[in-house]
């Protein structure tokens, strides 16, 4: 056991998948030589050959399209997109081949792709470098999109989507690259995609969010439990499916349900959330769903960026609101 920030248990669950599977291969900009622009990949072209890890010209379009027609063919691609934002124009071959050919070919095919792109904000990125467009992804049938929050989560949630027989975006929080470390154990051992994970246990508060917002989540929690509120905090890991089941067993528990996510308000996952919350939890709730987000613009330069980041303070108000709402 080995403690290692994200960045690495990425690079190991990715070393481990290409040892034991020889269909597996790796693909990207700058990947190989260089080990990608985070060096994720670091190191591996020289352990593993230039066959399986490979450079690809600058096309986000041709990543995708290479990546669907590998897995028809029995291989088992993970692309990288260097940034989320550059990830627009792969759309068209996610939402109308990746994600539809099980069901174009009646079953015949399946396509075990994944596509890996680091997201969010919070590094001071330059326009494009930032986004987080995960509902986007989220609203396309047929595809599974998964955000981890820890490096062991991350290593193991990678192995499950390489597994997976349909394709799976991996969405990496990059300002959780190399924000903490943890003990991670290379067993091989995949996370199961589509269930959450309750990381704080507590009986006045739901907290729910997602990759790197969870550290502004959990800071919230504590700052609660000063006060006397017990906030249970859920990872929902898996943005499609949603462990809707955990979701509300926990609001049930609590009566109340605060949304903590980084993309814009409008839209948002979190209005998904809070909708089936409405349909389901009804009279288990004492207080409105509420939601912290970005807001409804484009993420702004590195002077405004923190304006635009939900703050601690930002979830303590509304917590506050919701514990107060009579």
């Amino acid at each position: 056991m080995t403690d290692l920030n994200m960045i690495e248990a990425i690079r190991m669950a990715l070393s481990r998948a290409l040892e034991e599977d020889p269909d597996v291969v790796l693909f990207g900009e700058d990947i190989g030589i260089d080990g990608g622009v985070f060096r994720a990949t670091d190191g591996l072209i020289q352990r593993y050959g230039s066959a399986r890890v490979r450079d690809t010209p600058l096309s986000e379009t041709v990543i995708a399209g290479m990546a669907v027609g590998a897995a028809t063919q029995g291989l088992k691609p993970v692309a990288e997109i260097q940034f989320m934002g550059f990830l627009y124009s792969a759309i068209d071959q996610l939402a109308n081949h990746a994600a539809r050919l099980r069901n174009r070919t009646r079953g015949r095919l399946s396509c075990p792709m994944v596509l890996r792109a680091p997201f969010g904000g919070g590094i001071g990125a330059p326009e494009h470098h930032s986004e987080s467009m995960e509902a986007m992804l989220a609203h396309i049938p047929g595809l599974r999109v998964v955000v981890p929050s820890t490096p062991a989560r991350a290593y193991g949630l990678l192995l499950a989507a390489i597994q997976d027989p349909d394709p799976v975006v991996f969405l990496e929080p990059k300002r959780l690259y190399r924000a903490t470390s943890e003990p991670v154990v290379d067993d091989g051992a995949a996370l199961p995609i589509g269930d959450a994970a309750r990381l704080r246990e507590g009986g006045d508060l739901t907290l729910v969010s997602w990759g790197a917002m969870l550290k502004e989540t959990h800071a919230a929690a504590e700052a609660l439990a000063g006060e006397g509120i017990e906030a249970e905090v859920i990872d929902l890991s898996s943005l499609k499916p949603i462990d809707r089941r955990t979701i509300r067993a926990s609001v049930e528990k609590t009566g109340r349900c605060l949304i903590v996510h980084e993309a814009p308000l409008t839209a948002g996952l979190g209005a998904e959330i809070a909708a089936d919350l409405a349909e389901h939890c009804l009279t288990s709730l004492l207080a409105p769903v509420r939601r912290v987000t970005g807001y409804d613009t484009v993420m702004p330069y590195l002077r405004l960026e923190d304006r635009y980041m939900p703050s601690v303070g930002r979830i303590l108000r509304a917590a506050h609101d919701m514990m107060e709402f009579a």
